[in-house]
């Protein structure tokens, strides 16, 4: 896929893309546990893992009143479509702790984070950044790195200018040159050099960053999904 290839299929579905971001931006609007934790646990389960069949498994756990309140071996008699299930059950057990404690750091304001913490601003428009928010998830979230944290800020409408590169978007990035090759590993270091390379790709086609994410992954794989 060429930069003009790119922009006739994202002409054809900036709409589907849109509407899709929106849904996660409503999710995340009014930030609640149970708005967003299935999110998280989504996140939790992708890494070498399909990504629908990890969604069939958030839903098959909520479904089963299991995902706020089962134990560990309890999630991973579930997770059979789900990588490393054992370690992924025990990450949303830890997770659990964290969620209330996210959800007051995505509403907080700045004069309560001050208050509270007596910690510099971290804020933009009256909300922690997004770049924070990233940071504090993979600090204090077991099993997420800066890939799923991204992902997670992503789903719930906070994923501007921050890349999640899998491999589906790097195998793009390669095609349209915006990388020589695909790193056998992705340091922290190498990670913020290439985000650095897409968030630049992207305003050179006048993309955003979110929209570009959901293009490539319908290139790769044939829908707009999540």
């Amino acid at each position: 896929m060429n930069i003009k290839e790119l922009k006739t299929k994202y002409k054809k579905n900036k709409n589907v893309i849109t509407a899709r971001l929106n849904d996660f931006k409503l999710k995340g609007k009014n930030c609640s546990e149970e708005n967003i934790f299935p999110e998280l646990c989504f996140c939790l389960f992708t890494p070498q893992s399909k990504a629908v069949s990890c969604w069939e498994s958030v839903e098959k756990l909520k479904k089963e009143n299991l995902l706020f309140k089962g134990s560990a071996p309890e999630l991973s008699r579930h997770l059979n479509k789900v990588r490393f299930r054992n370690n992924k059950a025990k990450y949303v057990v830890e997770a659990r702790r964290r969620i209330a404690q996210l959800c007051k750091i995505i509403n907080f304001k700045f004069s309560v984070l001050q208050k509270q913490t007596g910690s510099r601003p971290l804020l933009q428009d009256g909300q922690i950044s997004n770049l924070e928010l990233r940071s504090w998830l993979v600090k204090n979230i077991k099993g997420i790195g800066l890939k799923e944290a991204g992902h997670f800020l992503r789903n719930i409408g906070r994923g501007e200018n921050l890349a999640i590169l899998d491999r589906h978007i790097l195998k793009n990035l390669k095609a349209l040159k915006v990388i020589k090759e695909i790193p056998q590993s992705l340091t922290p270091k190498k990670y913020f050099e290439i985000e650095k390379k897409l968030i630049g790709f992207s305003k050179k086609v006048n993309i955003p960053v979110t929209h570009l994410d959901l293009l490539f992954w319908s290139n790769e794989t044939g829908e707009i999904f999540k």
